[in-house]
């Protein structure tokens, strides 16, 4: 392990610091302290603990967490450098170190504020430590390695072992300047990492994390899309050892440097199934490279613009939905290319990925990829026999999302009729195309996307029936999720002359009904 920087404190002190701050926000009620030792022994055995995302919602939630003061290098630029990080890892268990690595330009001193994203009341997180503050130090910007790799090997700020008592969640590191040179004050950006767990829990949430590294361009201009060649094909290696730069498509959101797309796309989904109640568990698509996780669930969610798929992903959700489990995609352009992992220069596993080529079979979508843009190293099954819907092309677009089928049990307690549109909420990317011999598909929304305000297309949203009770249901809309919930940090996004309206009743009852039905509390 790199040695960290003079001001850092040891594993003990850092363990000491977090284990106060949580003593100091546990909830004083005796009634619910007996509950979470109940949930932590039911934890230990393996058992599920279906009241803990209530329990950890209960708790008081911070009024200020949210980005206030951010600095990019230039008008152009999506990069911070006045205080930005990473973390070394995706996701981390309870138990286990993860560190956070730091750059200040010019060397200032700085703190470190973690919170847990999700309800809280209304106020979307929870502080859950505060750490420093430290000396920073300006640590190198990594030059292009071979397929344009931007890998960055800085000293770690400080080793954080993450607390038996920390929820599974997605997680914020705030990172604040005390000082600035220019006599302007301070300057903020995030590090983002997922606490994951192992109890058995209703719903299994993804996080789309390989595509917020993919569409990355930190430090200028470096993601798979910028590649020279052009912006499709496998010439570009991306890294998850360096920070995420603010979010470069579609709209300029603040909250966005350091965070990925998390509060873009994917933050909503969360906040409203807090919001809630419902026993839902985080993980990362590097979690899902084998189905163990999944299977002590009972629905899985593909959550946002979920694009980057490793191979052994889209095996072990195929055997996730063939076990009884539940499929969601509330999510759009999802399971489009293959993208494998390799390991870091460190050794660490999964932290580098490419664009290795079109899942698609032999569907014309994927011979269309190749026909363009030369031939790639892999290929992927046909997406559509798992999702229900394909990517198509083109695959970005804005429309409304229209009611095919409203006597479906979807729709019950809605009160949608034959083609009632939900305005602006197919976005920016979407699925189509079903596959035809999927026995039991039911197309229960479609209707047209237009690119650029002329190009149409055709979206379909599908469900379809599992093996043992379950069911796949396929939004067909990176923004299904904006029609749930419009949480603090969050912007509603727009592209291609359309734009979700935001949270919708008729958004909310479909996927009540989705979920009880996967969990087995209706239907």
């Amino acid at each position: 392990m790199t040695t960290p920087n003079r001001s850092t404190p040891n594993r003990r002190e850092v363990i000491k610091s977090v284990s106060a701050i949580s003593a100091m926000g546990a909830l004083s009620s005796s009634v619910m302290a007996d509950d979470r030792d109940a949930a932590a022994a039911g934890e230990a055995a393996g058992q599920s603990a279906p009241s803990l995302i209530r329990e950890e919602n209960a708790k008081p939630g911070s009024r200020d967490w949210q980005l206030t003061r951010v600095r990019l290098d230039s008008r152009d630029s999506v990069r911070a450098a006045k205080i930005e990080g990473y973390c070394s890892r995706q996701s981390v268990a309870a138990g286990e170190s993860i560190d956070i690595m730091v750059s200040t330009d010019p060397a200032q001193e700085y703190v470190i504020e973690i919170f847990r994203t999700g309800y809280y009341g209304g106020r979307g997180a929870r502080l859950m430590t505060k750490l420093g503050p430290f000396d920073g130090i300006v640590q190198p910007t990594p030059r292009r390695g071979e397929k344009r790799l931007r890998e960055c090997t800085w000293a770690p700020a400080v080793t954080l072992t993450i607390p038996d008592d920390w929820p599974s969640g997605v997680y914020l590191g705030r990172l604040t300047t005390t000082t600035d040179s220019t006599g302007f004050g301070y300057w903020q950006n995030y590090v983002v990492f997922i606490v994951r767990d192992d109890r058995p829990a209703d719903i299994l949430l993804q996080c789309s994390d390989n595509t917020w590294q993919a569409y990355n361009q930190w430090p200028d201009n470096d993601s798979v899309y910028t590649h020279p060649q052009g912006n499709q094909g496998p010439w570009a290696d991306v890294s998850f050892d360096r920070p995420y730069g603010m979010y470069p498509q579609i709209f300029e959101n603040p909250q966005t440097i350091g965070s990925g797309e998390w509060l873009c796309f994917e933050f909503p989904l969360a906040y409203w199934l807090e919001k809630h109640g419902y026993d839902v568990t985080y993980c990362s698509n590097s979690d899902m490279l084998t189905p163990d996780r999944g299977l002590k669930c009972k629905t899985f969610i593909s959550n946002g613009h979920d694009e980057y798929w490793d191979i052994r992903q889209y095996h072990s959700v195929v055997q996730l939905r063939d076990a009884g489990v539940s499929l969601m995609f509330l999510s759009g352009n999802s399971v489009c290319w293959v993208s494998p992992f390799r390991a870091s220069a460190h050794g660490r596993d999964n932290r580098i990925l490419f664009r290795g080529g079109p899942y698609g079979g032999d569907h014309k979508w994927a011979e269309l990829r190749e026909q363009q843009h030369g031939p790639f190293p892999h290929r992927g099954p046909d997406e559509g026999y798992l999702m229900g819907s394909r990517n198509v092309e083109p695959v970005n677009g804005g429309g409304d999302w229209v009611c095919a089928s409203p006597d479906h049990w979807i729709f019950e307690g809605t009160g949608m009729k034959q083609d009632e549109a939900i305005p602006g909420l197919i976005g920016w990317e979407y699925h189509g195309d079903p596959p035809s011999d999927i026995a039991g598909l039911e197309i229960v929304g479609t209707g047209t996307a237009l690119q650029g305000g002329v190009n149409p297309q055709t979206w379909t949203s599908t469900i379809y029936p599992g093996p043992h009770g379950n069911f796949v249901f396929n939004a067909s809309t990176i923004w299904w999720c904006q029609g749930l919930a419009s949480p603090p940090g969050h912007w509603l996004p727009w592209s291609h002359w359309s734009r979700p309206h935001g949270p919708d009743d008729r958004v909310q009852q479909i996927t009540h009904n989705l979920l009880r039905r996967a969990i087995g509390k209706g239907g």
